[in-house]
């Protein structure tokens, strides 16, 4: 997949900064450097349009990314360990739960994890929630590269069971960019929308 187009469309911190062209939406979410703004450069073939940091935390805001002029790819503010005051974590939390309750032109939530370590409690307070609120999710398995092909099934199927999950995450590598087709079949499909 070859995109010709993509950009930043909206930086937001409330529904009415949001875009308002109908387009369909896709989520990425996971805790502070779980690799979303990687992921993101990956899949749009882009060093540095989502920006990257070795530091948690560093997206503070929902961000939309067009692509092609017919969806968006939406960044979504890290939980977790980021070094951010109690009170501007209550008030990610409460944009993002806003972002992924309310907004109807989202397709589809991808749950990002680091494929090396068990899923965390916020991860699983996140998919919980994912559940209670009949949110459809997909589970991506980032940083693939830095585990041995050999142990891949081993570390999904740790994954998989500490989620109570029926399928098995999607390995990702946005240095290999191991996964990326397989990540665009589902985008698409989900969308509605044929190649770009």
């Amino acid at each position: 997949m070859n995109i010709v187009k993509a950009e930043l469309a909206s930086v937001a911190v409330k529904p009415e900064q949001y875009p308002d062209t109908g387009w369909p939406e896709v989520a990425f979410v996971g805790k502070s450097n779980v690799g979303k703004s990687s992921l993101i450069n990956a899949m749009l073939g882009r060093k540095r349009l989502a920006r990257t940091s070795q530091h948690p935390g560093k997206t503070r805001t929902i961000n939309f990314y067009t692509v092609e002029d017919q969806l968006y790819f939406v960044d979504l503010p890290g939980y977790g360990y980021a070094k951010v005051s109690k009170s501007e974590s209550e008030k990610w939390g409460t944009m993002i739960e806003g972002y992924l309750r309310n907004r109807e032109t989202l397709k589809r939530v991808f749950l990002l994890l680091d494929i090396r370590h068990e899923p965390s409690a916020n991860d699983k307070l996140l998919y919980e929630w994912f559940a209670h609120y009949e949110q459809p999710v997909t589970l991506v398995a980032t940083k693939s590269d830095k585990v041995s092909r050999n142990q891949k099934a081993q570390y999904l199927a740790v994954i998989r069971k500490a989620l109570g999950e029926e399928m098995p995450p999607l390995a990702f590598s946005s240095e290999t960019r191991d996964g990326r087709d397989a990540l665009w079949t589902q985008i698409l499909d989900n969308c509605g929308l044929a190649m770009l």
